[in-house]
């Protein structure tokens, strides 16, 4: 990255983010915090995050939020997980009309029953909790599948 400086808005507050661009189509983002994440087109080389790719980790990481106290409460403070998004683009209406989330847990500590009643608490936490969830469901089709990884699929 070169040392593109941030041009600095008198409007600056808590949720306020930033791009500048550091060459053609590569960008770094900035918080006002001052934590930074590199930016561009999919057709560069490098790393960096697309704008998709952004939108989609802004969504499970809003997930993994919205769930970590209900999940801790029941295995943990301890607990592993991680947390995917999948879904690409429909290049004819340019935009995703589909993200299928898949959170990987171990669940093997918890009976049947037990993990039934978590993978429904964890549903609700995100359908409460995750503003990105909420700010997009209408217009992208979301799915969650909380999963153990040793045992298989459980469709919430």
């Amino acid at each position: 990255m070169t040392d593109a400086a941030h041009r600095v808005s008198d409007r600056i507050g808590p949720g306020s983010v930033s791009v500048t661009r550091l060459g053609p189509r590569r960008y770094e983002g900035m918080n006002e915090r001052g934590a930074t994440v590199s930016i561009g087109g999919s057709e560069l080389e490098g790393e960096h995050f697309g704008p998709g790719e952004l939108l989609k980790l802004a969504l499970i990481s809003c997930s993994a939020l919205s769930t970590d106290a209900v999940i801790a409460r029941r295995l943990g403070d301890d607990y592993e997980t991680t947390v995917w998004a999948h879904g690409m683009s429909n290049p004819d209406t340019n935009r995703y009309e589909r993200i299928e989330e898949e959170l990987l847990l171990d669940l093997a500590s918890l009976t049947a029953e037990e993990q039934e009643r978590l993978v429904q608490t964890i549903v609700r936490a995100v359908d409460r909790g995750c503003t990105v969830a909420r700010s997009i469901q209408d217009s992208v089709e979301l799915d969650l599948e909380v999963r153990d990884p040793a045992a298989g699929p459980q469709i919430a």
